[in-house]
């Protein structure tokens, strides 16, 4: 349907279990190293999703990895394996800090840094390791590694030209998406505001290829292909000056994505919450992430540094949430 095919698959989809292979207590909370709260979340709410950390623990990537100096899937199956089998109350993330830079260069260790960007970049560096190795992939091979088998998804973006209706398809993988929340006051809210229509005019106008000019024209974004882990960044950010939207964006236990696909006739792709970030503090530059996360046990913990509580769905779902993750 107009993408094209991947030329290899580097890792098969079927090889992915979405259901915890060993159940237990949740792992050990992390200690915080100064600012270091923002990775705290991340690592946690990554190390409780079940299959990457299925993944991670089989060492099947370590045991294949060529790779001399950094890389981000080696540190994470470590980092996993010492969570979640270790006995003491809390570990030092040690690997993750000391490969800070590696990361993103623009995080230190000594600097507060902001959750949704650690996300992206530790993202992307587990992509860079998973295609280490491989050389000249194709841009569809690429989307077809583990994080992308278990993250990705893709867009479809269709621009109608609104003088002779001629239409434009293209499609681009994604691994998380960021919700406008200034106006829309729950998840399905933002998602429905997420594809409406967008009218394209003035310095945004599109250059039809059938009316041979700019004109005006009418974007609408869809997800047309879902992923098995759905994450989304609830924009706190007012504006460029850290201002933050305050206000509690209201998300279910359970999401069913499919009113916001390409194709909304089907089934319903029923996906429910593992994990959220929260951001506590009255600017966006400042202030204090923590997160909650649904462990093997099934039971939910909050997970503040280097503390890790039971905690009820009745707390989980009343949060200033500012990271879901949703699982099929």
């Amino acid at each position: 349907e107009g993408m094209a095919l991947p030329q290899r698959i580097l890792f098969p989809p079927e090889e992915i279990c979405m259901d915890w292979q060993q159940r237990q207590r949740p792992g050990a909370g992390l200690c915080n190293l100064g600012s270091t709260c923002y990775i705290n979340v991340i690592l946690q709410c990554l190390t409780y999703t079940p299959p990457l950390a299925n993944y991670l623990l089989s060492r099947d990537h370590s045991q294949l990895c060529h790779r001399q100096g950094f890389c981000m899937m080696c540190i994470m199956e470590a980092h996993v394996r010492k969570v979640l089998h270790s006995s003491a109350s809390a570990i030092w993330p040690k690997a993750v800090i000391r490969d800070l830079k590696f990361i993103g260069e623009e995080f230190e260790p000594d600097m507060a840094g902001d959750a949704y960007e650690f996300l992206r970049c530790a993202l992307e560096a587990m992509q860079r390791a998973c295609l280490s190795g491989y050389s000249n992939v194709d841009i569809s091979s690429q989307t077809t590694t583990i994080i992308h088998q278990i993250f990705g998804g893709f867009l479809k973006s269709r621009v109608t030209c609104l003088r002779c209706q001629a239409v434009s398809d293209s499609y681009k993988a994604f691994l998380h998406v960021l919700l406008d929340i200034k106006a829309p006051s729950s998840l399905t809210e933002a998602l429905e505001d997420f594809v409406t229509p967008k009218k394209l005019d003035g310095k945004y106008c599109f250059k039809c290829r059938k009316c041979e000019k700019k004109v005006t024209a009418s974007k609408r974004v869809t997800i047309h292909r879902v992923p098995k882990v759905f994450m989304a960044c609830l924009e706190r950010a007012a504006n460029h000056t850290g201002k933050k939207i305050s206000k509690i964006v209201e998300y279910p236990e359970y999401l069913d994505l499919r009113p916001y696909m390409s194709d909304t006739a089907g089934d319903p792709l029923l996906y429910s919450l593992y994990a959220l970030v929260v951001h506590s503090g009255d600017t966006c530059l400042d202030g204090h992430f923590f997160c909650y996360a649904k462990a093997s046990n099934g039971l939910w913990y909050k997970m503040d540094d280097e503390s890790v509580d039971n905690c009820g769905i009745h707390a989980v779902l009343r949060q200033q949430a500012y990271l879901l993750f949703y699982a099929r």
